[in-house]
């Protein structure tokens, strides 16, 4: 199985080198290969739980925002290595031969109800060398597709990019959506504290509009406020990753992003930060204090209204907080992400369907239709 996931030469061999992991890092290190397998078999629903019939149809799940790490890139990183996975408890040893990993992954998604995820790995390679960013995502990017076809029915991918060499991240995002099958490409809220709206990064939206594809939006805190968010109650993801979604998605509308690119696929984790709960704000901002705005740009909307243009996961918590933000952006934006493994959201179909005043077209919206269309899938 080594072809599947290539590892350094280098550095020491762990089993196949992959496991499954969540924003934090925590790796799902349990379970079996159930009897008959189940890479590419059509959606078991785990004993017990009742699938979702709504209008007479069998409600397709697919979940935007889970994730996974391949050993072998991580080797590339050198020392630094030990800071992508955090300190916590759980990390394994050693890894689980890749059909355990993606027997226990079937079973997870079963007990959720999901029967598609997309797969992401969180950019930890930005302050990398050229050549080293590049051979972490194609080795990120080669693997998951290869991963993804040994389970087409239950797995998809976002891409890696090495978006700190924007020319390079236009290639690797045409070879990861043309030749390997990829849906997107999965981002940072910034690189190195640059944000995506600025001009530098503009070829690789332009690509991602051109091909069709989403960018999925995924934080690393904010690391300015380090300082602060020391201290009870992991605040550096707790308020620092929603806020660093909140920024760079607020940049990308006030910059005039969505006007250059107005097909350009946004997704933004965790409910998109605190936009949703705060947006109308916005609208007010340059009528406020006009000397804080540039005269330069002038949006064909007000800032609320390219709410409806970004896609957003559902991983809010509560159902009042769902049905704010289906209220704010639409249920057209919405899909569900559970951040799986970690569990943030452990029953999403239920989270869905007890949100109030969702219709039954609603929900098979955000359950899956949405996503089945944006990306392109088929569960």
């Amino acid at each position: 199985m080594n072809w599947l996931f290539p590892r350094s030469s280098t550095t020491h061999q762990h089993g196949n080198g992959f496991w499954f992991c969540g924003c934090a890092g925590l790796p799902l290190h349990s379970g079996v290969m159930p009897e008959g397998g189940g890479g590419g078999a059509s959606t078991v629903v785990q004993p017990g739980r009742t699938p979702v019939v709504l209008k007479g149809r069998r409600a397709r799940t697919v979940d935007v925002h889970a994730h996974c790490y391949f050993q072998a890139a991580l080797d590339l990183m050198g020392d630094e290595a030990k800071a992508v996975l955090p300190p916590v408890k759980g990390v394994p040893e050693h890894f689980l031969q890749v059909e355990q990993q993606l027997a226990t992954r079937f079973e997870a998604m079963d007990r959720m109800g999901i029967d598609l995820q997309v797969l992401s790995i969180n950019p930890f390679w930005y302050r990398k060398d050229r050549d080293t960013a590049q051979a972490i995502c194609q080795i990120h990017n080669e693997s998951l597709a290869e991963l993804c076809a040994r389970a087409p029915r239950r797995m998809a991918a976002f891409a890696s990019l090495p978006m700190q060499f924007p020319e390079l991240a236009v290639e690797m995002l045409e070879d990861a959506v043309r030749r390997l099958g990829l849906k997107g490409a999965a981002i940072g809220g910034n690189v190195a504290g640059r944000d995506f709206s600025h001009a530098e990064f503009h070829p690789v939206l332009a690509k991602a509009q051109e091909l069709g594809v989403m960018l999925f939006i995924h934080p690393q805190s904010t690391p300015e406020l380090a300082a602060r968010f020391k201290g009870n109650g992991w605040l550096s993801n707790v308020i620092g990753n929603p806020l660093d979604t909140t920024i760079a998605l607020q940049k990308l509308i006030f910059e005039g992003v969505f006007d250059r690119f107005p097909e350009l696929k946004v997704l933004g984790a965790h409910g998109g930060g605190f936009l949703g709960s705060y947006a109308p704000r916005m609208d007010r901002s340059c009528f406020v204090s006009p000397q804080n705005c540039d005269p330069a740009i002038v949006l064909k909307k007000r800032p609320t209204e390219y709410l409806r243009q970004i896609y957003f996961d559902a991983l809010v918590f509560t159902g009042e907080a769902l049905r704010h933000l289906a209220a704010e952006v639409g249920s057209s934006q919405i899909m569900i992400g559970t951040d799986h493994p970690i569990p943030w959201e452990e029953d999403p179909v239920a989270h869905v369907m007890s949100t109030p005043e969702l219709s039954d077209d609603d929900r098979l919206a955000i359950l899956g239709e949405n996503a089945i269309r944006v990306l392109g899938l088929n569960p």
